[in-house]
């Protein structure tokens, strides 16, 4: 018997395990399903793409492949590129998911008048009648929220989404695709940014960027030079090793000045900070909090949440967050993204200004 008749849901179907038993889990409860697979040359993908295809065939569902490269190269690569050069650190994953899957994606499942577009994340949804809004909350299984790169959604896309894995572990996914005897349950996942297939990302930048590489000076915090840099995109916020320099006491990347091309090293102590700005913000609700707020603020993916208080932070009618954390913080780095939480619930967040 099914539970939702006539609801017709595409999926984004990615040729690994999760996108397949969200898939599964969705023929279960007796939606109506389509899978779409997004492809790009610079992802090198095509491999994807005919897993995909046979799952699809195995499960009896209508499937299509859809070529997003010159959309890919536009709104993912180019900022990359263009973050790296402007001596940030970007998050390509938060971007793709905001512009792509769930920007070009949700917008294609138009085509084929589906209610929801579903994918394989590790995030929950929830409906809070008496507030009349969406929320997303951290996924059950603590080692695979991907709640952090998804802070961009909003009401809106929300409403239109369906996260059938939010409440499942990997094991459990593991359990189902087993059963299913799927194919691709033992490929080995993904953990590296998805368009670098070398793991080089240096190598990456010196072939889509060379020529607006410039070498420069490596100073210290009081402006004494002690070495010359390759090129501001080779470097990171808390970066110590390939500094390529010889100094008394170990030195890290604490500033990274793009106007002036110079990149500020100190000490590892010097790396702590219990301020920073945000800017670029998304919350859940489609308001930024108008009072102070205690939160939990990851400041990278794979860190532990943090204790702060954030504050509207306008100037130049530009709104930000001033962040204070409980404790000092290492190695804040501009570019990255910072995401707010109350609890599993994710309130929002924003790109990392300054610190």
């Amino acid at each position: 018997m099914t539970n939702n008749p006539g609801k017709r849901v595409i999926v984004a179907l990615s040729g690994g395990i999760d996108s397949a038993v969200a898939t599964i889990l969705l023929k279960e409860e007796g939606y109506t399903l389509g899978a779409i697979t997004f492809y790009s040359n610079q992802l090198g993908n095509k491999e994807n793409l005919r897993i995909a295809e046979k799952i699809a065939q195995d499960l009896q569902i209508p499937w299509q492949p859809l070529d997003l490269t010159k959309e890919f190269q536009e709104m993912v690569v180019e900022y990359f590129c263009q973050e790296y050069l402007s001596g940030r650190t970007p998050n390509p994953c938060v971007i793709c998911n905001w512009k792509i899957k769930f920007g070009l994606l949700l917008e294609k499942i138009k085509f084929w008048e589906a209610d929801y577009l579903a994918t394989g994340h590790y995030v929950g949804k929830e409906y809070l009648v008496e507030n009349k809004e969406f929320i997303l909350k951290k996924g059950l299984d603590k080692n695979k929220d991907q709640s952090y790169f998804l802070y961009r959604l909003n009401q809106t896309v929300l409403s239109k989404v369906l996260f059938p894995l939010g409440k499942l572990t990997k094991d459990q996914v593991r359990l189902i695709a087993k059963r299913y005897k799927l194919k691709n349950q033992y490929r080995k996942e993904s953990q590296e940014i998805c368009f670098i297939s070398d793991k080089n990302y240096q190598e990456f930048l010196i072939q889509y960027i060379k020529k607006k590489i410039k070498r420069g000076k490596f100073i210290d915090r009081e402006g004494k030079l002690l070495g010359e840099h390759r090129g501001i995109p080779f470097y990171t916020i808390g970066q110590r090793r390939g500094l390529g320099i010889s100094a008394d006491s170990r030195k890290y990347v604490l500033k990274i000045d793009d106007q002036k091309n110079v990149i500020i090293l100190g000490g590892e102590k010097d790396l702590y900070q219990n301020k920073m700005l945000v800017s670029e913000l998304n919350f859940i609700s489609g308001v930024v909090p108008p009072q102070p707020l205690k939160v939990e603020v990851k400041i990278r993916y794979n860190s532990q949440g943090s204790p702060a208080m954030i504050y509207p932070y306008n100037q130049d009618r530009q709104k930000r967050i001033l962040v204070v954390f409980d404790q000092p913080q290492r190695a804040i780095t501009p570019g990255q993204s910072a995401v707010f939480y109350q609890k599993d619930i994710v309130l929002g967040g924003g790109i990392i200004e300054k610190g």
